[in-house]
């Protein structure tokens, strides 16, 4: 995992991320987290062998942990902000911080992790990530050369 965290960090085009969680039904924001604060929260995890059982980091953090980071999160609102029929939650999540800290318009994309960030907020690019989300595997890190 640290080889692939290591790999992940250096070839990122964004160092600033944007967490989500859900804690009692409401969604909160953790603003401008440092991949050091963030890497607090991640958990080795393997796809299933069905999809290559390839080894992947997910960022999960615990009740525990969520209801430390409450005092510094910002309030989004209801939890239900995440449910749309036409993208999964963390699409969701990407789309609602996009559109209330920029004055951009939310665009699915797929632009890789080592290209841009997820947004541009306050002239700088950024990662958007939702609890439970993927950060990255050994098969993307592997098929662009970051990982031996």
């Amino acid at each position: 995992m640290t080889a692939m965290m290591t790999a992940y960090n250096k070839n990122s085009a964004s160092h600033i991320y944007y967490f989500g969680f859900v804690v009692a039904g409401l969604l909160y924001v953790m603003t401008g987290m440092t991949f050091d604060e963030l890497s607090a929260y991640f958990k080795a995890d393997r796809a299933s062998t069905a999809k290559g059982g390839f080894r992947k980091i997910r960022i999960r953090a615990n009740s525990a942990d969520l209801k430390a980071l409450l005092p510094k999160a910002l309030l989004i609102g209801s939890a239900d902000l995440l449910n749309d029929s036409h993208w999964n939650k963390g699409e969701m999540f990407e789309k609602i911080i996009t559109e209330m800290f920029t004055a951009d318009k939310w665009v699915k994309d797929s632009v890789p992790f080592f290209l841009a960030g997820d947004a541009v907020i306050n002239g700088e690019n950024v990662q958007i990530k939702l609890n439970g989300a993927e950060l990255t595997n050994e098969k993307i890190l592997t098929r662009y050369g970051f990982l031996a």
